[in-house]
C-alpha cells in the first residue's frame, strides 16, 4: 500500500511531497531545509531513495542535492537542465522502483520551464498519484515567463499540449500533487482550492475549457511582475545549493542595531504590525513574521544586503530564518528579541506611527484643511483593476522602496488589501522620516465610508 504525505510552506505558497511503500519513499521537490523532510521519513520508517525534481526552481532554493547527500538516495533531475553537479538524469519514460510494485515513471511536461517534468507514481502498473510540480496546478498553471522573455509565448503553447497529455494518459480519478500554485508567485493565476484530481481539472481548469489561442492569450494578459529575487533562485539552484546553517544568529544589543543602521543595512522587525506601529527603531522595517516575511523580504531587499532580525522571542527569529534560507538569504548579520525598549540606546526614543481604518481616512479627506492628505495604493496591479480610491497614487509595495520619491508631498496614508502590505510600506516610508498613516483594514470595507471608489 502505499502513501502520500504533503508538506506545506505557506509563506512560499509551495508544496513538497514524501510518497513510497512500506520501505522506501521519493521526495519530490524537497525545500532547502531538509531536516524536516527527513524527520517525517523517519516518523513512517521508511528509506528516502530517491529525490525528484520537476524543474529548476526559480522561486526557492532546493535542498534536493543535500537531501540526497544526506540520505544516499539517488537524484533525479531532468536531463535536459543545465546543472552543475552529478544527477541521475531523466527523460520522457523513465521509471525508478521506489518499493516494491512501486514505480515513479517520469512525464515530460515543458511549459513552466523547456525541460519540466512530472511523475507519476504508479502502484502494480496502475497510476495512482501525479506530482505535477508547475505544470498543471489547481485551477490553473505555471507561469511560463521565467525562463526568457523570448520563450514567452512558446512555453505557453506548450503548457497548454502538456496538461492536455497529462489528462489523456491519466485516468480521471487520479489525483493530482503540484508544487506551485497554493499562494506562489510561479503560478499564473490564483484558484481557489486545496486538492484536485485529473477529471476535476479537466472540467474546470481554462487549460481545458479554452482553445490553445484563446488560452494562451488569457495567460500572457494575466502575468504580474516577477519577484526580483526570483532572479537568483535559478543559477543558485543550477550551481547546487550549499547545506544550510540554521544555528542562531550573533545577538545584537543597542548600539550594534544603531551601527547596523547607519551601515546602510537592513534591521527588519518580525512583530505584529499593531505593535511595530505602537513603538520600534527608527529605520526598522516591519515584516510581519505570521506574513509572508520572506517573499516580500526577499523581494524588496537589495540583493546581499545584510539583515537583523528582531522580534518577540527566539522562535519568531528561528522561523524567520528558516524562511529566509528557501529563498537564498543564508545568515541573518544579527538578532535580538525581547522588549524592543532594549534596541535603542538609552534615552533614544521609540518611533512611532498611527494606524486607521478606511472610515478615518473619509474623515480625514472631509476635515484636512491644512495639510494634504496622499492615499498610497500598494497593491498589485491585478487587485487595483478590480476598483481603486479615486485620487489614490499607486505603486505596489514590491516597487516602493525604489520610488519614495515619487510620494507626493503630505501626511500619507497607506493601504493595501488588508494591512500586512501596508504595514510594511508605512515603515519603508515612516524610515525616510514622512510622516504616514497606516490603514490596517478590508479594502472593501472603503466602500461604505463615503469615499469615491472607482471600479473599471
Amino acid at each position: 500500500m502505499f502513501f502520500v504525505d504533503t508538506l506545506e510552506f505557506e509563506g512560499l505558497g509551495n508544496r513538497s511531497y514524501l510518497a513510497g511503500g512500506p520501505r522506501a519513499a521519493v521526495v519530490v521537490d524537497p525545500p532547502r531545509d531538509v531536516d524536516q523532510v527527513i524527520a517525517t521519513a523517519a516518523r513512517r520508517g521508511v528509506r528516502i531513495a530517491y529525490v525528484a525534481e520537476t524543474h529548476v526552481h526559480n522561486d526557492y532554493v532546493t535542498g534536493g542535492l543535500e537531501l540526497a547527500r544526506l540520505t544516499g538516495a539517488r537524484y533525479l533531475v531532468p536531463a535536459d537542465a543545465n546543472v552543475s553537479f552529478p544527477r541521475t538524469p531523466v527523460t520522457d519514460g523513465t521509471t525508478s522502483e521506489v518499493d516494491e510494485h512501486l514505480v515513479l515513471r517520469a512525464m515530460a511536461t515543458p511549459g513552466h520551464t523547456p525541460h519540466h517534468t512530472s511523475y507519476v507514481l504508479e502502484e502494480e502498473g496502475r497510476a495512482v498519484a501525479v506530482f505535477t510540480g508547475g505544470s498543471l496546478l489547481i485551477g490553473s498553471v505555471g507561469r511560463p515567463d521565467l525562463v526568457d522573455p523570448r520563450l514567452t509565448e512558446h512555453l505557453a503553447r506548450a503548457q497548454h499540449a502538456s496538461v492536455h497529455r497529462l489528462a489523456a494518459t491519466l485516468d480521471d480519478e487520479v489525483p493530482v500533487l503540484p508544487t506551485h500554485g497554493f499562494g506562489s508567485f510561479c503560478s499564473s493565476s490564483q484558484a481557489e482550492g486545496d486538492t484536485s484530481t485529473i477529471g476535476q481539472e479537466r472540467a474546470g481548469n481554462e487549460a481545458f475549457t479554452l482553445d490553445v489561442d484563446t488560452f494562451v492569450k488569457q495567460v500572457l494578459a494575466g502575468l504580474e511582475d516577477v519577484p526580483a529575487y526570483y532572479t537568483h533562485m535559478g543559477p543558485a539552484n543550477a550551481a547546487g545549493p550549499a547545506p544550510v546553517d540554521l544555528s542562531p544568529p550573533e545577538p545584537a544589543d543597542a548600539v550594534q542595531i544603531a551601527e547596523r543602521l547607519a551601515a546602510g543595512e537592513w534591521v527588519v522587525d518580525l512583530r505584529n504590525r499593531v505593535a511595530f506601529a505602537d513603538g520600534h527603531v527608527a529605520g526598522s522595517f516591519n515584516f510581519e513574521g505570521t506574513g509572508k516575511p520572506a517573499t516580500y523580504l526577499a523581494w524588496l531587499i537589495p540583493w546581499g544586503k545584510p539583515v537583523t532580525l528582531l522580534g518577540d522571542t527566539p522562535a519568531q527569529i528561528a522561523d524567520a530564518q528558516r524562511e529566509l534560507t528557501r529563498v537564498g538569504i543564508d545568515r541573518p548579520a544579527a538578532a535580538a528579541t525581547g522588549d524592543p525598549a532594549a534596541w535603542v540606546r538609552e534615552g533614544e526614543p521609540l518611533a512611532s506611527f498611527p494606524r486607521a481604518r478606511f472610515a478615518d481616512l473619509a474623515d480625514a479627506h472631509e476635515h484636512s484643511e491644512d495639510e494634504d492628505v496622499v492615499v498610497l495604493d500598494v497593491r498589485r496591479d491585478s487587485e487595483r483593476a478590480n476598483g481603486f480610491i479615486e485620487g489614490s497614487v499607486h505603486m505596489p509595495l514590491h516597487e516602493l522602496h525604489g520610488r519614495i520619491g515619487e510620494v507626493p508631498d503630505g501626511t500619507v496614508w497607506v493601504h493595501c488589501a488588508g494591512g500586512m502590505r501596508a504595514a510594511t510600506a508605512a515603515s519603508l516610508l515612516d524610515a525616510t522620516g514622512r510622516k504616514v498613516v497606516a490603514i490596517d483594514d478590508d479594502f472593501e470595507a472603503a466602500a461604505g465610508t463615503g469615499l469615491s471608489i472607482t471600479r473599471p
